[in-house]
């Protein structure tokens, strides 16, 4: 989970989760154990950018984020994410050049 500041402007649980169960994700960074994870050392690296894993649950935060619970086959650990730290890799973004400028229209 990284840094655990309070962004006081943002709530999440306004919308519905960005991730469903079973979806396929990338780490978007380096995680390393904040001390929520029992069994390895603060600090110590838990998931690799770029590793693959699968959304295993979700629940919430300080009642303002939903953190994913992610399963890392390979590591064979799930570790808890919010949401920008993964990106979908079932249903990946639209490539930025195919974000038309506001008022324009794609061809």
């Amino acid at each position: 989970m990284g840094d655990i500041s309070r962004d006081s402007d943002t709530n999440e649980l306004t919308d519905p989760p960005r991730f469903n169960f079973g979806e396929k994700v990338k780490s978007k960074k380096v995680v390393r154990n904040d001390g929520t994870f029992n069994g390895r050392d603060i600090g110590e690296v838990l998931v690799k950018k770029g590793e693959v894993g699968y959304i295993k649950s979700i629940n919430t935060f300080l009642q303002q984020f939903y953190i994913y619970a992610v399963d890392f086959p390979e590591r064979g650990y799930a570790v808890g994410m919010k949401g920008r730290e993964i990106e979908s890799l079932d249903n990946p973004p639209p490539p930025k050049s195919a974000i038309a400028p506001e008022g324009e229209q794609l061809a």
